[in-house]
Order: structure tokens, then sequence, then C-alpha cells
């Protein structure tokens, strides 16, 4: 994902003033770094709240596109309110994914009316993925608790009465495959999302850098494609 950003924001003109890897334990005192307009955070559930806080305690309007450690989104969002800067996050920037949410809410408000029909969740990532599910999944499928009344959980694999069951699959450098599938006794219908490639979330991750800019709050990817 580094390198496909990278590619992107030097072909729309942008400099990249430092690369940070996993060795740059001090970055957060790097002039280079310091005099960044942006930062964008792709690295690992692991290190991603450490990264976040040096980049919003040092007044650097930040993009992260790392899931898995949304358990202390709310101490971000803090830091970065009291920082008064721009921190925008996102399960997955792909312009295509976000549009897919929107049909997957749609779809779940819809389908409150037929409880006859069971929902599955599936989704597909490379071998090297360590969350599961993915933070789109679990997008998906809280988007789908949230409108529809018929569902009060989900579950690994597990398809009881209200359980919305959700597989994860881990295979050789799938970039990221969603399906969400109503069934009944009748028929079945299943919205599916497959990438490509990586370009797509390096495209977003840019776009979010740059409309963040002279921006404060705690924006996601609705607000830069919808406007909300």
């Amino acid at each position: 994902m580094g390198k496909e950003i990278e590619k992107i924001a030097l072909e729309r003109g942008h400099e990249i003033t430092v690369k940070i890897t996993s060795k740059d334990h001090s970055f957060e005192k790097d002039h280079n770094f310091l005099s960044s307009d942006v930062a964008i955070e792709f690295t690992r559930p692991d290190s991603a709240f450490g990264n976040l806080m040096k980049c919003i305690s040092s007044g650097i309007p930040t993009v992260c596109g790392t899931t898995g450690w949304y358990d202390r989104l709310d101490e971000i969002k803090s830091a970065a309110k009291n920082k008064n800067i721009g921190f925008f996050y996102a399960s997955n920037f792909s312009i295509g994914v976000n549009i897919f949410f929107e049909i997957n809410k749609l779809l779940a408000r819809l389908m409150n009316r037929y409880p006859e029909y069971q929902c599955y969740v599936k989704e597909i990532h490379h071998i090297h993925k360590l969350d599961k599910p993915s933070g789109t999944a679990l997008t998906l499928i809280n988007d789908i608790l949230k409108e529809n009344k018929n569902f009060s959980k989900w579950a690994f694999d597990d398809s009881s009465e209200s359980v919305i069951p959700v597989t994860c699959i881990r295979e050789g450098e799938v970039p990221g495959t969603h399906e969400i599938c109503f069934e009944s006794p009748v028929d079945s219908i299943t919205l599916r999302h497959e990438a490509k490639n990586r370009k797509g979330f390096a495209l977003g991750s840019v776009l979010a850098a740059e409309w963040i800019q002279g921006k404060t709050g705690v924006f996601t990817m609705s607000d830069l494609l919808f406007g909300n």
C-alpha cells in the first residue's frame, strides 16, 4: 500500500517528505515529518494507535487506512479534537466500496419486512491480512445490524436465528472481495464487490489527504464522497 500511495501521490504532483517504517520508533522528532502537511497511516493493527497518537500529538492532519484497532478510536478522536486538527479514517478507501456500503444499507432497510430471508456475509483477503473480519466486512455487518431489526448480532459461520453468519477466507494475494447475501427458501439476493488491485485504496487515501487540508474534526469517506 505504501508503494501504491507514493506512486499516486507523486503522479498528482505531491511531495513525499518522509517514508516511515517499523524501524523508525521516534519519527515524531524527524524534521521532515514535522514539516509535512498531512500523514497517511497504513500499517498494522498493533502499531496503528501509537503511530496515530504521534502524528496527532505533533499537530499533523492524519489519514488512516489501518483497521483492527477501532476499540481505541474514541481516544484518537478526542486527541484530534484537542489538537484542533483533521483526522480522517475509513475501513476502506475505495470509491466503489463506499458506494457498495450505501447499497448495502438500502438493501438491509428494504429487507426489514421479510424475515424469511437469512443474511450471510463472506470476505476474502490475502494471507497477510491479520484482522478477521476485515474492517470493510465489519462496516457492512454493523450497517446491516443498524438498518435491519431481524438480526441482533453476527458470529463466525453461525446461522442461528437473528444471527448473521460471517465467513472469512485468507488465500493468495487477493486484494479484497466482499459478499452480502439475503437468502430465502425460494430465492437469493447477492451483492458483491471485488477489488482488482490496491490502486483504488491508494487513490482514495490520497484524495482524502487532499480533501482534509484546512479542515478540523473527524471525517470518513462518506464525508468526502457524499457530503454527509
